[in-house]
């Protein structure tokens, strides 16, 4: 499953890239985040706050902070540097987990209970197709044309699908 997020990944920055300049702080949709704010959204909850919860036990995610660290990011180039950073450390943090971490209980702040390792990865999942489907919104009502949702071959290398094992089965796309 990471691996299929890693190549979702490497379109979400290419859609990032896409988004004019001039647009980032712009709202699209009056009452939701801006580009920016949801990019930030997406990268410090999303994907690096989650992985490094179920890697830890513990999901740490403060949506409290997205605006100020949004206002930090003051071109696309840093936004788009910090969502690589952020995804580096999702990555790190992911490549510690075991089937152990995925059976365990993970605390977050929104459940008493917690949740299932293998259900906070589902999260990262979910949370990322529906975000990443909020970005597609807003670059076509910014007038751009995204970059199609399964070309994982124009990734950068680093997200291009790994090459299937001999004699491993295609995946399904």
């Amino acid at each position: 499953m990471w691996d299929h997020i890693r190549e979702m990944n490497g379109i979400t920055l290419r859609l990032i890239d896409s988004l004019p300049s001039d647009q980032l702080d712009a709202h699209p949709i009056p009452n939701m985040r801006t580009a920016k704010e949801l990019v930030v959204h997406v990268y410090d909850i999303v994907i690096k706050s989650l992985a490094e919860g179920l890697a830890s036990g513990t999901i740490q995610a403060d949506e409290s902070a997205e605006k100020a660290i949004a206002a930090g990011l003051k071109s696309k180039q840093e936004l788009l540097d910090w969502a690589t950073r952020c995804w580096k450390d999702a990555d790190r943090a992911i490549a510690m987990v075991s089937d152990a971490h995925l059976a365990a209980n993970v605390k977050t702040p929104w459940s008493a209970e917690g949740m299932k390792g293998s259900h906070v990865m589902g999260a990262i999942y979910d949370e990322l197709v529906h975000h990443r489907g909020q970005l597609y919104v807003y670059a076509r009502a910014f007038g751009v044309e995204p970059p199609f949702l399964w070309d994982f071959a124009h990734n950068a290398p680093e997200y291009q699908p790994e090459p299937a094992a001999a004699g491993a089965p295609a995946a399904a796309v």
